[in-house]
């Protein structure tokens, strides 16, 4: 039987668009299957890459310059999460991925935001409520 012609073989694979870049870069620390399980939570629930996003803005806040904690109630805050003004909304989606993700990717990305959350606490004067679960970030930053 003759071979088959190399294009004849890549005539079915699909093409990539070089396109498509990252905005955000990729949560690090994370092992494959709680990475593939917010990324198919983000399909199917939001949109392509609105945890990482969300994820690099609170990373962001927790490492930031103090300026940005220091003023919370400075600028206008227009309660979209794709427009970045309001860090408590990035927050909120965090915990909605939390939620809904399986319980061992939960308690891994758990793991990484709690850390960002006790560098915000440690930088900010930000009174915590009773518990670590309880939300204190809303009225806050």
């Amino acid at each position: 039987m003759p071979r088959r012609r190399p294009s004849d073989v890549r005539a079915g694979i699909p093409v990539r668009s070089r396109d498509h870049r990252r905005l955000y870069p990729a949560i690090d620390r994370l092992s494959g299957a709680c990475t593939a399980d917010i990324r198919r939570l983000d399909r199917s629930h939001y949109w392509p890459e609105a945890t990482a996003g969300s994820f690099w803005h609170w990373a962001a806040l927790a490492h930031g310059p103090l300026r940005r904690l220091a003023a919370p109630h400075t600028g206008t805050r227009c309660e979209t999460l794709e427009c970045g003004c309001d860090p408590s909304l990035h927050r909120d989606h965090l915990e909605e991925v939390l939620h809904a993700l399986p319980k061992k990717s939960a308690r891994e990305l758990r793991q990484l935001v709690r850390a960002l959350d006790s560098k915000i606490l440690a930088r900010a004067r930000v009174s915590p409520a009773g518990s670590p679960d309880d939300r204190w970030w809303p009225g806050q930053l």
